[in-house]
């Protein structure tokens, strides 16, 4: 077994006797591995390489990629107000809030800089995860959605501030789809999935897709449904594989190498785009970035991860060293931490610099 390998069936095997069912994914250079241990469900297989897992909000790394496609492609700009592609679907003229002067763009959802609050109005934190609630998001409509916008206040000016915002994750891909005059499954299957080759990774699984889905589950080990996210899947709603994101990262990879290469300016642009969090850490289009210190090399990091009520996720790489990481688990523990520490461990011992 190779040094890639093995790490990787290292890093499922642990996760494996804290989460019921689990699949890594390696990429060094032009190498993946890939390794599952646990199980599918109750009385299920163990996971591999094209089971389909629920990815949480890795799906705003999708959601920010559809965004720079399209802007790249003239549909929208990335400081379009968000007001202007909703425009015929807003309950008022003025049902976007706006603060110190400045309006919401598209830019500042996807980089988490609008202001807005982390939830939709009216939904609370501890709400999320409660055990007799298995779809917190339920109840968000469309019409919902905008009315309670014009209500809601914004905790900073647009632009000016990070806060992590699922509520404006969903927004960007309701605008998206609006604009596109599809729905959000749709747009992100032809603008993302399909260049890329990713037979997987969906809104509505087919039947022979949800016969591979992964059941997901509580802490406790009780089993749970998917949550839909009803009228705002950009923020959470995909499924996807260890194949189809392992493919995803590779191409994430490539981007900088293969500038032709399909959604490689694309990719290239929502990496371009970043906002200062702190003198270590920032955020890109849909990515999370942070350099390690000094004395653990510098390293690049781009990452997102993911949860919902049964699924946990993390998907990561450094385009510096040439190395990527996948981690699905059908269980709502965070898998980050064996994510980061697998990364890590690929950046030092199989990066580009140590080739």
């Amino acid at each position: 077994m190779d040094e890639l390998a093995r790490l990787v069936q290292q890093t499922a095997d642990r996760l494996a006797g804290r989460c019921v069912g689990v699949v890594v994914a390696g990429l060094a250079g032009d190498a993946v591995a890939v390794h599952g241990a646990g199980r599918t469900g109750p009385g299920g297989q163990v996971p591999g390489a094209r089971t389909l897992f629920d990815i949480g909000s890795v799906t705003k790394v999708f959601t920010s990629l559809t965004l720079a496609k399209l802007a790249l492609d003239g549909a929208v700009r990335l400081d379009e107000p968000l007001a202007e592609p909703l425009a015929d679907v807003l309950p008022r003229p003025a049902a976007v809030p706006t603060r110190g002067g400045e309006a919401i763009t598209l830019r500042h959802l996807a980089t988490h800089t609008s202001g807005l609050p982390r939830l939709p109005r009216g939904m609370l934190l501890r709400g999320l995860l409660r055990p007799n609630r298995p779809d917190p998001y339920a109840h968000c409509t469309t019409e919902r959605i905008l009315s309670g916008l014009a209500r809601t206040r914004l905790h900073s000016t647009p632009g000016r501030a990070f806060r992590y915002s699922n509520l404006g994750a969903g927004l960007l891909g309701l605008a998206l789809a609006h604009r596109a005059d599809a729905g959000y499954g749709e747009l992100v299957a032809r603008e993302v999935c399909a260049p890329l080759g990713l037979t997987d990774t969906c809104l509505r699984p087919d039947a022979e897709q949800s016969a591979r889905l992964a059941t997901g589950h509580a802490p406790g080990g009780r089993p749970v449904p998917s949550w839909d996210f009803a009228a705002l899947p950009g923020m959470g709603g995909l499924r996807s594989t260890a194949a189809d994101l392992a493919a995803f990262l590779r191409a994430q990879l490539a981007a900088e190498r293969e500038p032709d290469a399909p959604l490689a300016p694309a990719m290239l642009l929502t990496r371009e785009t970043r906002h200062r969090v702190n003198p270590c850490a920032w955020t890109h289009l849909g990515w999370l970035g942070h350099r390690l210190h000094a004395q653990q090399g510098r390293h690049l990091q781009l990452w997102h991860n993911g949860g919902t009520g049964g699924s946990s996720s993390f998907l990561a790489f450094d385009p510096e060293q040439r190395v990527g990481v996948v981690v699905l688990a059908n269980s709502r523990r965070p898998v980050d931490a064996a994510g980061t520490a697998l990364l890590r461990r690929l950046q030092v011992g199989l990066g580009a610099a140590g080739r």
